[in-house]
């Protein structure tokens, strides 16, 4: 073989760079142009008419499809909306609505928001929209929300009708900036131990999180259970400002990496607020992308014990890009890794049916219920960095300690309620009925987390609704599953009379995930056993 001297070997690579850089250019361009005369051709010669804006924007969405479960196209319209749950807040008037026996009714209104400022209560009926009528005229929640929100500073009026007042009440209300929360939920579940559930990552969770925490500070708590199930995800730097709180000295808390993407490191700063106390961290097959990365870094650096079921398996990152029509791309553009190197993404070679289906079949498989039914791939074995636990990649965060759902077949006919939305609008009847009247026996929540019944009349009384929506009565299944039905009107009742975080510190007192942390806390020795075997 001759030699070949360096400066020629130099010169070789860059013309093989410049022509693989050359040809890629050339392809790029010939496909453009492809698919401009494509539109040229149909636009002049198909035999009916068109509308190219449709037609490319299907294009576009089948061509998103096929590269990745989580790579979309956003139509021009739809990016506002897609944006306000991680920009934390939507322009309206601040109310939830639930639309009861065909009338639109006021379930609360969001504390300093324009409607509590004007006076608007829960269980008031809007009747009129700007002079437009809401009852009778078959109302659906996306017409209350086209009516009730708009831009900031515009002017909304509202003809109300309230309970007791023969009139009809008048209300101006002035559109405001409305904060959508990500902490659900912050309050001790015991002297020692606080409680945050975070339903999402946005813009405001840092705020929220930190301020719930310091608040749980105050009171000396020790110990924290952080609730991410059902949390769905969303911002990658809310989700490692959490992190930070958590672990110290540089360490890291994830990594992005693609093939166009160069490696980022993600690390924590000198100091966090909660670095010493006991940490449980409660995930679900609803947990997934930043609610992973949260739970991924706890887990590697040994740091806290997880608790539920295996998480989604999100491990893609998405970028935004703007068009040129105004409507937007989330483009798949890095895989991110968890500190001890693993990928928790899912596959999806097989299509993106498939993958959707995923969930369908973990509870098919039995995965659900038994964590023998889980699999994960030996070659995807890692360890953690502190205690070497193994730990796997390649299909979600399985957690430290399993809590199966509920196997009972009794809990179809309770499912079988809710689906029909039979529990709700009853709860909603039975405040707008009963609410003066609860309000003065239980001035304070903890006098109503404590002695508030729900009665047996009460579920006999859902049962019969149920049957009016189809539902057979079932005497076997009502008798199993009644304290649950109790505990969840009960909570529904709280967050109506008093506040969002209400309902889950009522449905937390019989949580098995909850019971077994506080369980684990109390238990020191065998809180430090699940961190460090091997």
């Amino acid at each position: 073989m001759r030699n070949i001297s360096f400066s020629k070997l130099l010169c070789l690579i860059i013309l093989s760079f410049f022509i693989n850089t050359q040809s890629k250019a050339q392809s790029f361009e010939t496909q453009a142009i492809k698919f401009g005369r494509l539109l040229n051709i149909i636009e002049s010669t198909y035999v009916d008419s068109t509308n190219l804006e449709k037609l490319t924007e299907t294009a576009i969405s089948e061509m998103m499809a096929k590269l990745d479960p989580h790579s979309v196209y956003i139509p021009r319209d739809e990016v506002k909306k897609m944006n306000e749950p991680l920009q934390g807040g939507f322009e309206g008037i601040g109310i939830s609505f639930n639309i009861f026996q065909d009338t639109l009714l006021v379930v609360t209104t969001i504390p300093g928001g324009p409607s509590e400022k004007v006076g608007l209560i829960p269980g008031d009926r809007i009747l009129f929209v700007d002079g437009k009528p809401t009852c009778g005229v078959k109302l659906q929640n996306s017409d209350v929300f086209k009516m009730l929100r708009g831009t900031k500073g515009t002017r909304v009026d509202l003809k109300v009708k309230r309970k007791n007042t023969k009139e009809l009440l008048d209300f101006t209300i002035i559109r405001d900036v409305i904060p959508i929360y990500s902490v659900d939920a912050s309050y001790l579940l015991n002297k020692e131990t606080g409680y945050i559930k975070v339903n999402r990552f946005a813009e405001t969770t840092t705020e929220e999180f930190d301020k719930a925490l310091k608040e749980l500070k105050k009171q000396n708590i020790t110990n924290l259970v952080l609730d991410l199930r059902g949390n769905g995800g969303g911002l990658l730097n809310a989700a490692t400002d959490m992190v930070d709180n958590f672990i110290s000295d540089k360490k890291m808390i994830v990594y992005t990496q693609g093939i166009k993407s160069p490696r980022k490191d993600y690390r924590a700063s000198s100091s966090g607020e909660f670095e010493q106390g006991k940490l449980i961290v409660l995930i679900d097959e609803g947990s997934a992308s930043a609610s992973e990365i949260v739970t991924g870094a706890i887990q590697d650096w040994d740091r806290g014990i997880v608790i539920g079921r295996r998480s989604f398996g999100k491990g893609l990152v998405q970028q935004p890009f703007l068009l040129n029509d105004g409507s937007m791309i989330r483009l798949t553009t890095a895989h991110y890794y968890t500190p001890s190197g693993r990928c928790i993404q899912k596959p999806y070679k097989n299509g993106i049916n498939e993958y959707q289906e995923d969930l369908k079949k973990r509870y098919e498989d039995g995965e659900l219920f038994h964590k023998d039914s889980v699999r994960f791939v030996d070659t995807l074995r890692y360890q953690t960095l502190i205690n070497k636990r193994v730990v796997y990649g390649g299909g979600g965060i399985m957690p430290d300690i399993f809590v199966p759902l509920d196997t009972s077949s009794h809990y179809q006919y309770f499912n079988a309620l809710i689906r029909k939305n039979v529990l709700f609008p009853y709860v909603i009847n039975y405040i707008d009925k009963n609410r003066e009247t609860i309000k003065q026996a239980y001035p304070d929540f903890p006098g109503f987390l404590k002695k508030f019944e729900i009665s047996d009349a009460m579920i006999e009384e859902v049962a019969s609704l149920g049957e009016k929506e189809g539902i057979k009565k079932d005497t076997e299944s009502i008798k199993a599953i009644s304290d649950d039905m109790k505990l969840q009107i009960k909570a529904l009742v709280a967050r109506d009379l008093f506040d969002q975080d209400k309902f889950y510190e009522v449905m937390n007192t019989k949580d098995k995930s909850i019971d077994k942390a506080l369980e684990l806390l109390k238990d020191k020795r065998a809180y430090e056993k699940i961190l460090t075997k091997p």
